[in-house]
This record gives structure tokens, sequence and C-alpha cells, in this order.
């Protein structure tokens, strides 16, 4: 194509754009700048409500953060009073525990010393049926239990006869008077003819608890014996239980025949003897 030809395209080409634009120019800027007033319009209108609604709460959020605000306070009015919140308040136990005092190791257990019966009285024996009167005092006693338990055993049956329990301590010693009739009645296992240890320790404790420097241990010294009273018998009816190896009367009167004619003949050969000189 030619230069020439090239530069008159050029001018037309110009000329139809001017005419384009003179025509319709303004109604496409126009249009242009409405459709842009009415999007700011749009943006400015939604950014106004998001404020209004976050400058301005509602009557319900008043409601919700005023009861927040309202609870924060009681809790915390709560906690500074100490005052129990909840429909169960914790109960707090006010039983305190006993508290034992430690001695040396040195220092020996508690016991007794029997007053009644004497300990120089020898073996003591009663009857059953009877009052049994006992009495003795502490000894080495740096504690003084509350209360005590006093029992009888017996090796032969392997029971354990109740005296006494939870008797109230005096610091001057103790007494029990039993009455061996009427516990002999009442008991599943009777008294029996044998010997029998008294025992005597702390209610709070038991009989195979080790003793405590200090503390009343179990106190198993004084022994004594029971028996049961047999009704009469004459002596011709009467029979040793415990005389069965017992010579009879005619094995008596044999046995002292013998001694007598032994004993003469033993004199006789003595005298025979000295008479001849033989000493």
């Amino acid at each position: 194509m030619r230069p020439s030809q090239l530069l008159a395209a050029a001018v037309a080409v110009s000329s139809v754009s001017a005419a384009w634009s003179d025509v319709f120019g303004s109604d496409i800027k126009d249009v242009l700048y409405g459709r842009g007033q009415e999007m700011k319009n749009v943006l400015y209108g939604r950014q106004e409500d998001n404020k209004s609604t976050t400058d301005k709460p509602s009557a319900t959020q008043k409601d919700d953060t005023k009861s927040t605000s309202d609870a924060q306070q009681s809790d915390n009015n709560d906690k500074s009073t100490g005052k129990a919140t909840g429909s169960q308040a914790k109960v707090t136990s006010t039983r305190t525990k006993k508290t034992q005092t430690t001695f040396a190791a040195d220092l020996p257990a508690g016991g007794i010393s029997m007053i009644t019966p004497a300990a120089i009285a020898g073996p003591q024996y009663y009857k059953v049926g009877d009052w049994v009167t006992l009495a003795w005092n502490y000894t080495s006693l740096s504690i003084t239990p509350s209360a005590i338990d006093i029992m009888a055993t017996c090796t032969a049956n392997q029971a354990t006869y109740t005296l006494a329990v939870n008797q109230t301590v005096e610091k001057t010693g103790g007494a029990i008077l039993w009455d061996t009739g009427a516990y002999q009645s009442s008991a599943s296992i009777p008294l029996l003819t044998e010997t029998y240890t008294l025992m005597i320790y702390d209610s709070e404790s038991s009989p195979s608890a080790a003793p405590k420097p200090g503390y009343l241990g179990l106190a198993n010294g004084f022994i004594f014996g029971m028996y049961t009273p047999q009704p009469y018998v004459p002596w011709s009816e009467f029979k040793c239980a415990n005389c069965n190896s017992g010579l009879s009367a005619f094995e008596t009167l044999t046995l002292k025949a013998l001694l007598i004619t032994s004993g003469t003949t033993i004199f006789s050969l003595l005298y025979f003897a000295a008479s001849f000189g033989v000493w």
C-alpha cells in the first residue's frame, strides 16, 4: 500500500472516531458516572448500617451483658465472703483424732500389782458360786487409760470369761467384785475346776497388742484356781476319781504285815550280831 493511501485511511479513521465520540461519548460518560454514584451510595449506606449496629446494641444484648455482669459480680462477692453457692454445702467434720504421746524406748510398759489377794498370800482358790474380790494398783503408768477390760481365761477349755468391760479407771487403783454364781448360771461355757489367768488391758487396745512404753499393756501375771463343791458322800460310798492306782484295804493290810515281818527280822539279826561280838 502506498503512503498516500495509508494517510488517507488514518484520516478517515480519525474522523469516524471523533464523530462517534461526539455522538455517544456523553451518554457513555453519564451511564458510567451514574453507576459509579449508585455503587458509592450502596457502599456508604452499608457502612453506615454496620456502624449503627455496632455503636447501638440492641435491648437483648444489653440484658445479656447486664446479666453476665451481675453473675460475675455475685460470683466475686461469694468468693470474697466465703458463702456457699451450691445447693449442697460441704460439711466439715469436727471430730479430731486422738493424739498419742511417745515415750523413750527404755521406759517400761504399764502393769498392775495385786493388792487383794496380796502377793505374799500364796496360791488362791475360789469356790464357784462365791463372790470374788480382786483389787490392784497400777505400776509404771505414764498415761492413764480411759477404760479397761477385765477377763479370765482357762487353758483347759480355751475359754475367755468376761468379768467387766469399759470399766472406768481410777488413778489410785482398780477393783472388781465378781459374782461367780451368777456368771455360772448364765454362761454358755461353765466354770471348770481348773486354774485361771486374770487379764487386764486397755479397752482401746487388745490382748494381742504389743506393749508400749508408758501405756497400760496386757497384765496377766495373776493366776488363781476355781473349784466346784461336791455334795456329801459317805465314806463307804466314796469313790476317788483320781485314785485308780491306789491300794485296796486288803492290799494295804498285806503290805503292813510284810513291813512288820521284815523289820522284825532285820532287828533280830542286828541284835544277835551285837551279842556275839561281831561289832
